[in-house]
């Protein structure tokens, strides 16, 4: 899976690291539902660096369409709900 983070480049984490990124991705659901905005902000972080730690960077020039966008870190909690579905940010 190609990932994308708003405003970075493109990474692509190796399938056995999708359960933790998915681990992340339920706790950050579960935060939103709550409406908790610490909780949430969190765990948005955790994931995205976990995205970043765990995937391998793509180089800049490549062309490969996204198979899933992230929001950006700064991104608005309203922006990271209309990007939320109802398995969360990233699909099961």
């Amino acid at each position: 899976m190609i990932v994308r983070i708003m405003g970075e480049s493109q990474v692509k984490p190796a399938d056995s690291h999708l359960s933790q990124l998915n681990r992340l991705d339920e706790e950050l659901l579960a935060y939103m539902e709550d409406g908790d905005e610490e909780g949430s902000r969190r765990t948005l972080g955790a994931l995205l660096d976990a995205v970043r730690r765990l995937g391998e960077p793509l180089p800049n020039d490549a062309l490969a369409p996204s198979e899933l966008i992230l929001p950006a870190p700064d991104a608005s909690l309203d922006e990271v709900r209309g990007r939320l579905g109802d398995d969360g940010l990233i699909p099961s």
